[in-house]
């Protein structure tokens, strides 16, 4: 419910503490009433299990990035002993924006993050997009991390091996993710203590090896040069909003979140730039800018062979454990997107025993090994393509502050930033000013910057997909610019063999009243007319307008071009089809749908009132496609042939299914018998 920004509040000075328990009870009131509306499709919900530590944990695994081990090679090409300067602005940057961060999810605490944000500054499709870029970048971010460990710490491996071992590092990890957020809570602990004692041991060992000379002259490049390498090293602390997804499963969130965010990122921004003085202290950047693996060329040479070894194992465990808290956390994303219709209804299932999102689970599990199969493993390559996208993502929920601000200015807000114009706008200008110091002065950039623009667009037919499931608006115009082809196609989607199939079940209609609940283009409209004779009655009813035309006119035409008695046939236009029967409907014989079940939106609604015009006895028969290319998953409540079983029989039908597989998709039957009373039975 949107809040009316108008409403008055007290202001004479008298009243001051009246005014200030009426504005924190409104707060309140407010807040409520949004955080439930943004989760009113939310049937089940999390134990609030994460505490401090755990979410501490959780975004330090999120927000570390490779460069904080493999950056200093980057930056020391690219601006040499400046790379220092750089690491320091953008801790500076990471620091504001870890804040930006916790202001919006103590304001909004849904397990969407980033997308709940988006959702409630910029609306459905923008919310869409920037979630779909936050999965984009979350799920080749955690390949990325698991194929860098895996190539560290077996180097000499041929492809196929590194591939199984990263195979099952993923498995086995969304299988922990899988059992519960007490399993996951420890493993993402152990991940974030090897995290911080990994760049630690190398501080405490490296530190009195620095050798000052190495950064003087400190001045080794130009000062723009700064502004590039930060392009590169901004991704060690990306990926804030990972900690946003739990909020639903922590205790406190309007708290815990905020403080572990800015706890976080103040302590890689320690780390990381005490790593980069003793990596560039000790190695100059001359050298440095030559080494593929700095840290570790580093770690050999200050430390025994058993430390070192001991110590790339440990840099195995903290990019695996990065991965770690992108697969418990996208799953989160993606249970919130399917929440609010924007991803297929049945990734917001929670486990019953374990409490987790386990279909959501079960598809990242499998889109990240896709994922690895295309082979997106080349490091510099593949970070030039994720900064810009996860730059554009960042700047939208960095303006999402001010907007919310406006658009709720009383919702509680527990934290907040500060300077939130000036502050948000100068990160802005520092994401665009590296992104274009980038563009302008690294080969091959351009390209970098299509197929990011590429990546991003393609959510664009996935909304497109997603809209056709669920959204009636998009249902009926889509519908309705397809009409012509329908009629076109009509021989080849509807056989003669279906035809005879369903008025075999439906039996001798003369003189009776058939309900055509979604007539199409008439397919079935023509043969019911014949088959109800002169005293019977078909109600052909569809949401299309254009589809309503075509089957007027087949209508039209068979009654002046047959001799034979036809019923009577009211074509009526429904824009609520997909949520009730026609209220002009009063008694139907029988119901007959084609190409309907996957648009209902309330079928329960449906069936209840289907069964209110139907006598005893009466029948429905349902038919629609399903499996789409046997790829595309169906409508949730379509999605078994148990699941419609169940829900016609609660209704009150005795109910049989069927299923004929097709070549480029299947067809399911349904045939029901209206009961005497609303009864669990059998198929009579």
């Amino acid at each position: 419910m949107p809040y009316d920004s108008r409403l008055k509040r007290i202001k004479k000075p008298e009243a001051q503490k009246t005014a200030a328990k009426t504005r924190k009870k409104r707060r309140k009131t407010i807040t409520a009433t949004i955080v439930a509306e943004s989760g009113r499709n939310a049937r089940q919900e999390f134990k609030r299990s994460f505490g401090y530590w755990a979410v501490l944990s959780l975004a330090i695994g999120s927000i570390v990035g490779t460069t904080l081990f493999l950056g200093a090679g980057i930056g020391a090409r690219y601006s040499g002993n400046l790379t220092l300067l750089a690491w320091v602005l953008v801790s500076a940057f990471a620091i504001y924006v870890a804040a930006c961060f916790g202001e919006l999810t103590s304001t909004f605490p849904k397990a969407g993050g980033a997308y709940e944000f988006a959702k409630q500054a910029y609306g459905r499709f923008f919310s869409f997009m920037i979630g779909w870029m936050a999965w984009l970048v979350g799920s080749i971010a955690v390949v990325v991390m698991v194929v860098g460990a895996t190539s560290f710490l077996f180097p000499n491996n041929s492809d196929f091996s590194q591939f199984l071992i990263s195979v099952g590092i993923i498995s086995a990890m969304n299988a922990v993710a899988y059992l519960g957020v007490q399993a996951s809570s420890l493993m993402l602990i152990g991940f974030a203590i090897a995290m911080v004692a990994v760049p630690l041991a190398i501080i405490i060992k490296g530190f009195p090896a620095i050798s000052w000379q190495n950064f003087t002259p400190f001045l080794t490049h130009p000062l723009y040069t700064v502004m590039i390498t930060s392009f590169f090293i901004v991704e060690s602390f990306f990926g804030w909003e990972s900690a946003t997804y739990l909020a639903e499963e922590t205790r406190n969130p309007r708290k815990t979140i905020p403080k572990a965010l800015m706890h976080a990122s103040v302590i890689i921004a320690l780390l990381g730039f005490l790593l980069m003085l003793v990596l560039f202290g000790t190695v100059n950047w001359q050298q440095l800018s030559i080494k593929e693996t700095p840290l570790a060329d580093v770690a050999a040479m200050i430390l025994s062979e058993k430390m070192a070894a001991a110590l790339a194992f440990g840099v195995f465990l903290a990019l695996v454990g990065s991965a770690a808290s992108g697969i418990v956390a996208l799953p989160r994303l993606i249970l919130a997107m399917a929440r609010d219709r924007l991803f297929p209804g049945q990734f917001m299932r929670i486990h019953p025993r374990f409490s987790t999102p386990h279909n959501a689970i079960l598809f990242q599990a499998v889109s990240l090994v896709t994922l690895l199969l295309l082979g997106f493993a080349n490091y510099e390559t593949l970070l030039s393509m994720l900064i810009p996208t996860s730059a554009l993502m960042y700047i939208t929920l960095l303006l999402a502050v001010p907007i919310l601000r406006k658009k709720y200015p009383n919702i509680e807000r527990p934290f907040r930033v500060p300077f939130a114009k000036l502050g948000i706008a100068v990160a802005i200008l520092f994401l665009v000013a590296a992104i274009a110091l980038w563009a302008l002065n690294v080969q091959n950039s351009e390209r970098l910057l299509e197929l990011s623009i590429y990546l991003i667009a393609m959510g664009l037919p996935l909304y497109l997909l997603v809209e056709l499931y669920y959204d009636p608006k998009m249902i009926t115009q889509v519908n309705d610019l397809l009409a012509y082809l329908t009629l076109f196609t009509e021989k080849f989607t509807f056989s003669g063999r279906m035809k005879k199939e369903i008025f075999a079940f439906l039996g001798d209609l003369k003189n009776k009243t058939v309900l055509e609940f979604g007539c199409g283009v008439g397919t079935l409209t023509l043969e019911l007319a014949k088959r109800v004779g002169l005293k019977g009655k078909v109600y052909a009813i569809h949401f299309s307008k254009n589809h309503l035309k075509i089957t007027s006119k087949r209508v039209d035409d068979l009654k002046w071009g047959t001799d034979m008695p036809i019923g009577i046939v009211e074509v009526m236009h429904d824009d609520e089809l997909f949520r009730r029967v026609h209220p002009d409907v009063t008694y139907a014989d029988a119901i007959v749908s084609a190409g309907m079940l996957s648009y209902v939106q309330d079928m329960k609604k449906v069936l209840k009132e289907m069964w209110a015009i139907l006598p005893a006895g009466g029948k429905v028969c349902f038919t629609d496609y399903t499996d789409f290319f046997h790829i595309l998953p169906n409508v949730e409540w379509v999605s078994s042939e148990a699941s419609i079983e169940q829900l016609f029989r609660s209704a009150g039908f005795a109910v049989r299914v069927a299923k004929t597989k097709g070549f480029l998709w299947n067809r399911i039957f349904l045939y029901g018998i209206k009961t005497k009373e609303k009864e669990t039975v059998s198929f009579i």
